[in-house]
């Protein structure tokens, strides 16, 4: 495909000088400032803030949209922590109302995929104070035992923290011996918004901003690659959001360790801050836009379609996203119980690519790195099962 022509923005008398501005920096492979940033979410409208974001998705990626096999393993949602936006977790005192897998019933999850080419566990879930370092550490040995070719991409920052404090080790030991167990690469959650003091109001007890960040470049450090995420839509404001890609930014620039950025929107259902409405569709993909306006070192932008829905994530890849996640295959319940679109969330390979050629673009299965393993285009699902 051929990347679109967007000069024409810069003749157009109904933009302001400076949204031309920041259209001469896009055509010239320039960054753009944090004002600047601010400045699209507050004068962009929702075509030019498009047209933008998807002349920059395209000239990195063409037409092409990545998806993964994968599926999800949530070993609890006890949690220690008391985060106000999070319907996901019960604290110890609520254990009732909770779930604690065994590590046979872990494995047996792994198990259930024999067979099947999926190329991606993804390990998140509450931080539970009897699941220690050591005890995940032997857990991802124990998943490798059982498939040694996929990709363990496990702990997010908040956990790895916790962890790491408990055990008395530093960032750096707690994550060699993750990596020496057999873990591959990091998430991106827990980063909600960096603002110091949104977040102490809105997740006090947990690992700061800092420590996100130091977390995330020690593991870069250790050749763990990692997501980024955003949480956005509720208390935070544009500058809050700015500040938070311009420090995700800042340490792509050190260390180019991100695979992707993943805005996630806020969902009000079941939480402390039910109270708050929900971002509408049209600012979900102002945002996207935004993002992979200002996040110029990043490759890719995600949109995690169990939390937004398959049509808003259709909608998503005309406003810079090149990326919808994977298959699932209904194994996570973090968005789906704060009321998320996608409440039995699972795909088939072929559901996901005929998503994806619905809005006119290429399909095409990725690794967790990127790497292609089939291109979609003109593929006959009718001479092989590809039911996961």
């Amino acid at each position: 495909m051929t990347t679109p022509d967007i000069s024409s923005l810069l003749f157009d008398s109904t933009l302001s000088t400076d949204l031309k501005k920041i259209t001469e920096k896009v055509i010239a492979n320039e960054r753009i400032s944090l004002n600047e940033g601010v400045l699209l979410y507050e004068k962009g409208e929702l075509g030019f803030l498009g047209t933008l974001a998807n002349y920059i998705r395209e000239k990195k990626n063409g037409n092409n949209v990545y998806f993964n096999r994968n599926f999800h393993i949530e070993p609890t949602n006890i949690c220690v922590f008391d985060c106000k936006f999070c319907s996901y977790s019960r604290l110890l005192k609520n254990k009732e109302e909770g779930w604690e897998l065994s590590e046979e019933e872990i494995l047996n999850l792994v198990r259930k995929y024999d067979g099947k080419p999926v190329t991606e566990v993804h390990i998140v879930g509450g931080v539970h104070p009897k699941m220690g370092l050591m005890y995940f550490a032997n857990l991802i040995k124990k998943i490798k035992d059982i498939r040694p070719d996929i990709h363990v991409k496990a702990f997010t920052a908040v956990e790895l923290d916790y962890m790491c404090r408990k055990a008395k080790v530093t960032y750096e030991e707690g994550l060699r011996i993750l990596k020496d167990h057999g873990q591959n690469s990091l998430p991106g959650g827990g980063a909600e918004i960096f603002d110091e003091t949104i977040r102490k109001e809105i997740c006090e007890d947990k690992c700061t901003a800092a420590e996100w960040l130091e977390i995330h470049e020690t593991a870069h450090k250790l050749g763990m690659p990692s997501n980024a995420t955003m949480l956005y839509g509720h208390l935070e404001t544009y500058t809050h959001r700015v500040d938070h890609m311009n420090r995700l930014r800042e340490l792509q620039d050190k260390t180019n360790g991100f695979n992707t950025f993943i805005p996630l929107k806020f969902r009000n259902g079941g939480n402390q801050m039910s109270h708050l409405s929900e971002s509408t569709v049209i600012e979900d993909l102002r945002n996207y836009a935004v993002a992979r306006i200002f996040m110029d070192n990043f490759g890719h932008v995600k949109a995690y379609w169990p939390m937004i829905g398959r049509t808003t994530a259709q909608l998503s890849l005309a406003f810079g996203v090149d990326d919808i996640d994977g298959t699932i295959d209904d194994s996570t319940k973090i968005y789906t119980m704060a009321g998320s679109e996608e409440q039995s969330p699972a795909l088939t390979t072929q559901q996901l690519v005929e998503m994806i050629k619905q809005v006119g673009r290429t399909p095409i299965e990725r690794d967790t790195l990127y790497n292609v393993i089939t291109d979609y285009s003109d593929y006959d699902f009718s001479r092989e099962d590809v039911t996961s």
